[in-house]
């Protein structure tokens, strides 16, 4: 449907300023053979009608009729000077031959660095630039052929044609805009040195506003919504997180311009991580951009100890299929697990060292605690305590080990022990648990045991099966 309308209105354009049934009908017959001739070249190629290709040839419509035109112009020139059209057609597509060459040409190499692009940008547009060069081809081929031999049938003399008061109009707007051209191009032409001043001066004005003009990869957008994502300690225990989702959940909403948040702990498969969605109010109300909402609250959550909270507007396209933590992403890989632990917090501190990069993080966790139980056995030996009997006394206090169901008329209930939440909070609560030795005896834990704390990865990335580790951030303002 866009590609119809987009034909219509270049038809409609060109009849305006032709005013010519016959001679509209020209390029009217070029835009759809040059498209058909493409969409050959595209099977061939193996390329599918998809939002690029489409795109390309939606463009195309008001590429692939200039031709055409450059060739009705010449050889209309012709049949005004009392030419035959037969005659006008074979002389004037001689003559503009080479310029409707050169002009599909210079369209062509416009796309060639488009073609060349490498990685994802060059994946995506690969396919748009080629449908496009050959429309602008197919255009040229039949704007050499179709066109002057359709001229030479259509193309009539109109020295004795009589028209009407809208012709007659719309030739005397034509002609005025004719007489103004002809003016401003004789004044530049005797002004010569001074047009070559404003040529110049022109150039440093382009290269000047090149070097401000914002540059990204894609335009930030402000959709109303932004996402967060909540990293803790790595030694930090679920109940201590809860009440840091809520700190971060209060110092959110206390923002005036922000209207609901939702947040929840473990989004990230570790109990030190959450996630956190923020709906902002309308812009009408808020006044401020999403990045400067952001910039705001930074000031807010970076007073909360023992987590970080990162916020970045969401964005309705974005590129890459590893979820971080901020905008922009650096994924450094290895086989050596202990190198790249070595390396990468090196490169992290290299980049919160520079100025224009902000939340600066990593999703390595390599610095969880675990407490490592060792056993006397020849002293559990003695009270009559078993491996077993330690193990199934550690479970029952910190595992989920189902003791019973409760049965009602419509529901059952499982019944799991564990110690009261007070009693889990640390590693020194070992000590409050008793085994039961084979004698019936209850005998304390830290009898026969003890325990060290030592550092574990809580979780280990990885990318095309080799370790990984994500360096993310997101930009300060006016980076």
């Amino acid at each position: 449907t866009t590609m119809v309308i987009s034909i219509v209105l270049v038809i409609l354009v060109v009849f305006a300023f032709l005013r010519d049934v016959r001679t509209t009908l020209i390029p009217s017959v070029a835009i759809p053979l040059s498209l058909i001739g493409t969409f050959g070249v595209m099977y061939l190629a193996g390329y599918s009608i998809d939002n690029l290709s489409l795109m390309a040839l939606t463009i195309s419509t008001g590429f692939v009729v200039d031709d055409a035109i450059v060739v009705i112009e010449n050889i209309t020139r012709h049949i005004e000077q009392g030419m035959e059209p037969k005659l006008a057609a074979l002389r004037g597509a001689r003559e503009i031959g080479f310029t409707v060459l050169s002009m599909s040409t210079s369209l062509i190499a416009v796309f060639i660095p488009i073609l060349l692009m490498g990685g994802i940008v060059g994946r995506l547009f690969r396919e748009f630039a080629v449908t496009l060069s050959v429309a602008i081809g197919m255009s040229l081929l039949i704007s050499l052929t179709t066109t002057p031999m359709m001229c030479a049938t259509l193309l009539r003399a109109k020295r004795d044609e009589k028209h009407g008061k809208i012709y007659q109009l719309s030739e005397r707007a034509f002609q005025w805009m004719l007489g103004q051209y002809r003016i401003s191009l004789t004044w530049v032409l005797r002004h010569r040195f001074i047009m070559l001043l404003v040529t110049i001066a022109t150039i440093a004005l382009s290269v000047y506003l090149y070097m401000i003009v914002p540059k990204g990869f894609f335009p930030q957008q402000d959709t109303g919504r932004l996402t967060g994502s909540i990293q803790g300690d790595q030694a930090i225990s679920s109940r201590k997180m809860r009440e840091l989702m809520g700190q971060f959940d209060a110092a959110t909403r206390s923002d005036p311009a922000v209207d609901t948040v939702v947040a929840f702990s473990g989004g990230g498969g570790t109990t030190n991580t959450g996630r956190m969605f923020v709906t902002l109010k309308p812009i009408e109300e808020r006044k401020l951009s999403a990045d400067q909402v952001i910039a705001r609250l930074r000031g807010k959550l970076s007073k909360i100890p023992g987590a970080t909270l990162i916020l970045q507007p969401v964005q309705d396209l974005r590129i890459g299929g590893r979820a971080s933590n901020a905008q922009f992403q650096f994924t450094l890989q290895g086989d050596d697990f202990n190198e790249l632990s070595r390396w990468a917090p090196a490169l992290l501190r290299k980049m919160r060292s520079i100025p224009g990069l902000a939340d600066v993080n990593s999703d390595q966790q390599n610095r969880g605690l675990q407490a490592k139980l060792s056993i006397d056995r020849p002293t559990a030996a003695r009270f009559g305590l078993s491996a077993q009997s330690i193990d199934s006394a550690l479970y029952g206090s910190f595992g989920q080990s189902q003791v019973s169901t409760m049965y009602r008329s419509l529901n059952q209930y499982h019944v799991v022990m564990e110690v009261a939440p007070g009693f889990s909070a640390d590693p020194g609560a070992l000590r409050n648990v008793y085994v039961q030795s084979t004698s019936g005896k209850m005998i304390p834990l830290d009898a026969v045991t003890r325990y060290e704390s030592t550092a574990t990865p809580l979780s280990v990335n990885r990318q095309g099966q080799f370790p990984s580790i994500t360096l993310s951030f997101n930009l300060a303002g006016g980076a």
